[in-house]
């Protein structure tokens, strides 16, 4: 039971502020503060009678709490923060330096809540319940006004910082459903595309291999006619339906660069992204916009960047893409992501170019082969001019 209480809940602390092994470790810094509990005995000052039994319970009591708040529901913080409070004032006429950083860590923990004035109305009474009990106890006034400024300003920093921290899960939150709702919205098209497709197709083939069974004693070169129309309809649809999974597999390169984008901005990095309005061929589109997917996704894993750069210009015979972020660079070009990468476009018949100097971010620049692509036809909205480069946004505009 004791294991199953500390089990990480999913509405924690550490899962709502950040994700995997990350968040652990920054528990695991926060405690950084623990050892001055022992403060008393490092400057030197008289230690009470039962002063190191009552400050190692102390410590233990207060990581399981600390742990408690990390790990149990949010909505239970509160009450373990208060707790931390109680702990800090049974331990005052004991351990000092033990109760003032109970203090600081429970105003730390206090400043959950959603607005300032509410962290206010917990932080002060909390504060004002203190320092009452050190007047008590004669406390130093210059030692009692030093925890007390350092613990108002702990809980609104901390505060800031979890208001922020929540607006990022709600932002990963929200990204997470548009690509639920758009795999959604995609799997009711290709459904209906599908049944577009072949219901007309196959009650033909059933009505024409229905008449040539019939007509197969009484005229047979009647009957070997239907059976030559049933085998073109059956090609036909055939190739309809190679055509169709085609055009799903393919990744189109505006959505990509969409959701490059938000996966970016939640982790606080700007993308600024630009194409020319040349049309692409569905495999070179593609191609491209794995490419992206994988050089975003170690951006945002590994680089430690603030901002990216994507271009996309497509020319006659070849189409370039670059990608530039200003992160701490020092990438292994034959990484398992960029080895991946590297065999797709050469597959394609394209070549690969990556700079990564140490300390000044990664380039990466693509070229690919492309064939002709037909003309809009007449009414369609005209492409730029090769090499003219426009926002990828008019561009998404221009297909819509």
């Amino acid at each position: 039971m004791f294991r199953r209480f500390f089990t990480l809940a999913p509405d924690s602390l550490i899962q709502i502020s950040s994700s995997g092994r990350k968040a652990r470790w920054v528990v695991l810094w926060n405690l950084v503060w623990v050892p001055w509990m022992f403060g008393d005995v490092l400057v030197g000052m008289p230690l009470p009678r039962g002063w190191w039994p009552t400050t190692i319970a102390a410590v233990v009591i207060f990581l399981l709490l600390y742990a408690c708040i990390n790990v149990r529901p949010i909505r239970e913080a509160l009450a373990y923060a208060l707790a931390i409070v109680v702990l800090a004032c049974a331990i005052m006429p004991i351990s000092r330096c033990a109760s003032g950083t109970c203090l600081i860590y429970a105003c730390a923990y206090l400043s959950l809540q959603p607005t300032v004035r509410k962290v206010l109305a917990w932080v002060v009474p909390v504060m004002f319940v203190w320092a009452l009990e050190t007047w008590l106890l004669h406390w130093p006034w210059q030692t009692v006004i030093w925890l007390l400024v350092v613990s108002l300003a702990v809980s609104i920093g901390q505060h800031s910082m979890w208001a922020r921290l929540r607006s990022d899960a709600e932002l990963r939150l929200t990204h997470d459903e548009i690509r639920r709702l758009a795999a959604s919205a995609e799997r009711e098209r290709i459904g209906r595309d599908l049944h577009d497709l072949l219901g007309h197709t196959l009650s033909m083939v059933a009505l024409k291999s229905e008449l040539a069974g019939r007509l197969i004693e009484r005229d047979p070169r009647a009957a070997r006619k239907e059976i030559a129309d049933v085998e073109r309809v059956a090609r036909d649809a055939l190739s309809q339906v190679r055509n169709a999974v085609t055009g799903i597999r393919a990744a189109a390169l505006v959505s990509e660069f969409a959701s490059a984008r938000l996966l970016l901005e939640t982790a606080g990095v700007q993308m600024e992204y630009w194409a020319d309005g040349n049309p692409l061929p569905s495999d070179a589109e593609t191609c491209l916009a794995l490419v992206l997917r994988e050089a975003v996704t170690n951006v945002q894993r590994h680089a430690r960047a603030n901002r990216v750069e994507v271009t996309v210009i497509a020319g006659a015979e070849r189409v370039v893409m670059r990608i530039r972020d200003d992160g701490r660079g020092g990438v292994n070009a034959y990484g398992n992501g960029l080895t991946g990468m590297r065999e797709r476009i050469v597959a394609r018949g394209g070549e690969i170019t990556i700079e990564s100097p140490r300390g000044h971010g990664t380039s990466i620049e693509v070229s690919l082969p492309i064939q002709p692509v037909s003309a809009p036809s007449e009414g369609h909205e005209k492409k730029p001019a090769s090499g003219m480069i426009v926002p990828l946004a008019q561009r998404a505009g221009s297909r819509a």
